[in-house]
C-alpha cells in the first residue's frame, strides 16, 4: 500500500508542477502557507470575529481547540509516522520555514479543518472551508507535503473539528 500512496503523491506532484513557477499562483499559496503558520491566521481570524462579534469567548474557543489539535497532531500523530517531506530540489521563490517534524499528516491542513469548523459557528462557513482547502493545498504546492499528507490532515481536522465545535457548543 505504501507504494501505490507514493506513486500517487508523484503523479499529483507531477501534475501540480504545471502551476508552480506562476508569480500570481506561487505568491497565493506562498502567503497562505506561511499566513498559516503556527496557526497565527486562525487565531487572528478568532480575534476578529470575537471582536466583531463582541464575544472573546469566540476566539477562546478557536484558540482552545488549535491548541489540542496541535498538541495531538504535531505531537503523537506525527510520531507514529515519521514520513519523510518531499524533496525540494530548487530554491524555492520566497521565503519559507522547513518544519522538521514528519511530513504525515499535515498539521498545517488539520490546523485549518479545525478552524473552519470553529469560525463557522457564527456563519460563512463556505468561505471559511475554502480558505482552509486553499491553506491545506498551499502545503503541495509549497512542496512541504505529499497530498496524501494534506489529505490525512484534513480528515483528521475535520474529525477534530466536529468534535471541537460540539464541545463549543455544549459549553455555550
Amino acid at each position: 500500500m505504501p507504494d501505490a500512496i507514493d506513486r500517487l503523491d508523484d503523479a499529483l506532484d507531477d501534475a501540480w508542477e504545471a502551476l508552480r513557477g506562476n508569480p500570481v499562483i506561487d505568491r497565493i499559496f506562498y502567503t497562505a502557507s506561511e499566513a498559516a503558520d503556527f496557526s497565527v491566521l486562525w487565531h487572528t481570524l478568532g480575534v476578529a470575529q470575537a471582536i466583531a462579534k463582541n464575544d472573546p469567548k469566540i476566539a477562546i474557543a478557536l484558540s482552545a481547540a488549535l491548541g489540542v489539535e496541535s498538541a495531538l497532531i504535531n505531537g503523537p500523530v506525527k510520531s507514529m509516522f515519521k514520513r519523510s517531506r518531499p524533496v525540494q530540489d530548487a530554491p524555492r521563490p520566497y521565503n519559507l520555514r522547513q518544519p522538521k517534524t514528519s511530513s504525515f499528516p499535515s498539521g498545517h491542513a488539520s490546523a485549518a479543518m479545525v478552524a473552519a469548523a470553529m469560525l463557522s459557528r457564527n456563519g460563512g462557513g463556505a468561505a471559511w472551508y475554502a480558505l482552509a482547502g486553499l491553506v491545506a493545498t498551499s502545503r503541495i504546492h509549497v512542496r512541504i507535503h505529499h497530498a496524501s499528507d494534506v489529505a490525512g490532515g484534513i480528515v483528521a481536522g475535520a474529525l477534530l473539528g466536529t468534535v471541537a465545535r460540539r464541545v463549543a457548543d455544549a459549553l455555550t
